[in-house]
């Protein structure tokens, strides 16, 4: 076992076998904060590969789903990429992701992605028709981002994202702008980097428009609330590295301002860098645990296509699968 991989295991013992560090690096403090953010769709993983790691991914983001995780990321591409990712979120709910890079000057990239997340009209219900009143409400969440990141030296990349969000509930709409701010640092210590983002930072949001009360009595004044901003860092290294086996692993420090700290752990195997198998925990997260996942990498006339796979396990709520596409050209 070499020096990483020594490294990487002793830290997984310490956060996973100890339960007095698990006390000190993970209390489950913040809990009473849930609920206290608005635009949560934006805390949906993006990403078969990313989430099928346990969204370990802050610090590999080397595809164009660094768009949403980090978006330093995008620096370290060699090719031009676009991603296409679906989500089958619980209770009906679909979340899609599409994002583009484009590289130039050799150090530097740029990129545009658009998330959604939507679900078939809800009928709307009442105390005195619980069964519906025939009218329908439409629910919709949209965000559109523009990113900037550049290699300020050979180790080191920073990123930028500015991006438009709106949630709409039948009438009322919440739109906001947020950023996002990432760094990428390779050690020098083998293929080992380490990476810090923080991500939906802004101002709070409040709806706008005006609601009717079945009285006729009409609202147009509402709570304001802060968006879901989340401190990310984390370390990744590859433990093995040849022609046929790839073994990467990662490490990775969540803090919501909306919840508790969280711990993730994940892995991803290539083989012959053409079939992918990865894995992953999520430690604290409610009715959240392992993650699972695969993919496959084509190499085509004109261009290389990736396609990935997640499964991840909710618990009571029952279970979220992605699917991706990466096209590099």
């Amino acid at each position: 076992m070499n020096a990483k991989s020594i490294l990487f295991a002793t830290i997984v013992a310490l956060l996973a076998g100890s339960q007095i560090c698990r006390a000190q690096l993970i209390p489950i403090l913040g809990n009473q904060r849930a609920g206290t953010a608005m635009a949560q769709f934006l805390k949906i993983g993006v990403g078969g590969r990313a989430v099928g790691m346990g969204e370990t991914f802050v610090a590999v983001a080397n595809d164009a789903s660094a768009l949403y995780w980090n978006p330093a990321g995008i620096a370290q591409m060699q090719k031009n990429e676009i991603i296409f990712s679906h989500v089958n979120w619980p209770v009906d709910v679909r979340h899609e992701f599409f994002g583009y890079v484009h590289r130039f000057g050799g150090v530097n990239a740029i990129g545009a992605s658009v998330t959604s997340l939507h679900t078939d009209d809800l009928e709307e219900t009442t105390e005195f028709q619980p069964l519906g009143t025939g009218r329908f409400v439409a629910f919709g969440d949209i965000a559109v981002g523009l990113t900037f990141a550049r290699k300020m030296t050979d180790r080191f990349s920073v990123g930028v994202t500015v991006k438009y969000i709106d949630e709409t509930l039948a009438e009322l709409h919440a739109r906001n702008v947020l950023i996002d701010f990432g760094t990428y640092y390779w050690t020098g210590f083998g293929s080992s980097r380490f990476a810090v983002a923080v991500v939906n930072y802004g101002t709070n949001i409040k709806p706008s428009g005006t609601t009717t009360f079945r009285d006729g009595t009409q609202v147009s004044s509402f709570q304001d609330f802060s968006p879901p901003t989340i401190f990310r860092i984390g370390f990744a290294t590859e433990i093995i590295q040849n022609h046929q086996h790839q073994v990467t692993t990662a490490i990775q420090l969540n803090h919501p301002n909306d919840n508790a700290e969280n711990i993730n752990l994940g892995m991803e195997y290539w083989w012959k860098s053409t079939l992918a198998l990865r894995g992953g925990y999520r430690a604290n997260v409610d009715e959240e645990s392992f993650t699972f996942g695969g993919g496959l990498s084509v190499p085509l006339s004109f261009f290389h296509l990736n396609l990935d796979l997640s499964y991840t396990d909710f618990g009571r709520l029952g279970n979220a699968s992605r699917f991706s596409a990466n096209l590099k050209f």
